[in-house]
């Protein structure tokens, strides 16, 4: 039961994520920290291998350059990189990040073209006295918290630990 617990710290964190960079266009760097700290400790109580959980590690760290060279050209913020970092070393190196970075990217290319129609209609928007998030309307950058929390959420059940964390769980 503590590993189904423990896995639910990526779900948590994500939503945590999306929520501040709605509201306030950062991430935290303690969500990141937690996230890998509660990937930490999934793979202790699971008894993860030290070879899988570096394979864990790798697939984190590149996901990390990628992000690092999408930030370097100010396509990516700061905060959505270390969190895109975080989320990848819960997938590991195989087909369940590929899945998780694919569905970032398309609800991503999802949300950006919602804000990009939302900004275009702003003054009748604000006319209409809906009060929305600044990052909604009025910020020149795209929350991608929301859409990396999203990805997580739709792939969540794939990532290797969860499966094995949902596998300690006997039915009685």
């Amino acid at each position: 039961m503590l590993a189904v617990t423990l896995s639910l710290i990526m779900p948590l964190c994500l939503a945590l994520a999306a929520f501040t960079d709605l509201f306030e266009m950062k991430i935290p760097n303690a969500i990141p920290l937690v996230l890998l700290i509660g990937f930490a400790a999934l793979a202790l109580v699971l008894g993860l291998p030290i070879g899988l959980a570096g394979l864990h590690l790798t697939a984190g760290l590149i996901v990390f350059f990628g992000c690092f060279t999408l930030f370097a050209v100010n396509v990516m913020g700061g905060g959505d990189a270390k969190l895109l970092t975080a989320a990848a070393v819960w997938y590991g190196f195989n087909i369940s990040l590929v899945e998780f970075l694919i569905e970032v990217a398309m609800f991503g290319g999802v949300l950006t073209l919602m804000i990009l129609a939302l900004r275009s209609q702003a003054n009748t928007v604000m006319a209409l006295g809906l009060r929305l998030p600044r990052s909604l309307i009025v910020e020149k950058k795209i929350p991608y918290g929301i859409a990396i929390a999203i990805g997580g959420f739709c792939s969540f059940l794939s990532a290797p630990v969860v499966t094995l964390a949902l596998a300690t769980v006997s039915p009685k």
